[in-house]
């Protein structure tokens, strides 16, 4: 598929483009069907080099991943929650201006994809606005096993555990115990006990859940894992980085004595979330289609839809 701009119109529409031919093309992705929406990641932060650089990388792998998928990047608003006409460029367009603008220049209305590993104090606010446009907001990226390979490179990079089970070489830093640790609450740290168990299963170490948002959570996780008999606890951020206060994971990592990880970031599975996550939606907001085409959909299936997210 390929993309066409409209002059003045914040998010392109798409017209169809040509399938490679030939015995020994690669094997097609999902194609997205014409006229289906633009995917709206929102991300739970103000608009800043730090943010920006991990989106601006997460959308162009979900680009790289779905050829012809229309992306923007909506972020939180700077001066509180009616502050939505800010007049900054398109890289720091809020939700609500993005979803504003597209129904002003009458196109679909983006599903909007939540930048979030689980539960959220933004949800409640991003799921109230996109009501307002008839907007559909996707679930958060998580559980997944993807999130939990993720975690498991992070943990590798930093020393703190073996890259491939399959290598049975020692690492002397490598954690006996993780403490996963996450924001939102206590929502958000039992959602992420489900790709802790994930993560144990990866690791061969025990694994538990923490809110760094909560005080006290962190510490107490520590604790358990002592109890436990880990002798060498590690801190592993189940975050991709926008959603959580970067003085939080530092603060939780000193006074916990542990070394951790960094955040999940721009890995190339985050991106690969994202991605399934739109298509996975997709079925639910196309546009209606004429009666000849409803039929043939009926007779070929749909495409795009929820079987191919998870590859």
């Amino acid at each position: 598929m390929s993309t066409a701009a409209i002059p003045g119109a914040p998010l392109p529409v798409r017209t169809p483009g040509s399938r490679a031919r030939g015995r020994h093309r690669r094997p097609e992705r999902p194609e997205i069907p014409a006229g289906s929406p633009a995917l709206l990641l929102a991300v739970p932060a103000a608009a800043g080099p730090e943010s920006r650089s991990v989106v601006e990388e997460l959308l162009s792998i979900v680009r790289s991943e779905q050829n012809g998928v229309l992306t923007a990047a909506g972020y939180l608003p700077t001066g509180g929650a009616d502050d939505r006409h800010t007049g900054g460029t398109t890289a720091e367009r809020t939700v609500a201006e993005l979803l504003t603008e597209a129904a002003e220049a009458g196109l679909p209305t983006p599903v909007v994809v939540p930048l979030v590993p689980g539960p959220h104090g933004f949800l409640p606010e991003l799921h109230a606005l996109a009501a307002e446009y008839g907007a559909q907001v996707t679930d958060t990226l998580g559980p997944h096993p993807l999130l939990a390979e993720a975690v498991h490179v992070r943990l590798s990079e930093a020393g703190l555990a073996r890259a491939d089970r399959a290598r049975l070489f020692a690492i002397a830093t490598a954690a006996d115990g993780v403490v996963l640790t996450t924001v939102g609450g206590q929502p958000a740290a039992d959602a992420a006990g489900i790709t802790g168990m994930l993560l144990a299963a990866r690791l061969a170490v025990p694994v538990v859940a923490a809110a760094l948002d909560i005080p006290g959570s962190v510490a107490e996780a520590v604790a358990h894992l002592k109890e436990m008999g880990a002798q060498n606890p590690a801190l592993a951020p189940l975050v991709i980085g926008p959603e959580a206060d970067a003085e939080l994971l530092a603060a939780a990592a000193e006074e916990s004595g542990c070394p951790s990880a960094a955040p999940l970031g721009a890995y190339q599975a985050v991106g690969q979330l994202v991605a399934s996550t739109y298509l996975a939606a997709l079925p639910a907001v196309v546009p209606d289609l004429g009666a000849d085409e409803a039929e043939d959909a009926d007779e070929t299936g749909p495409r795009g839809n929820g079987r191919h997210a998870a590859q």
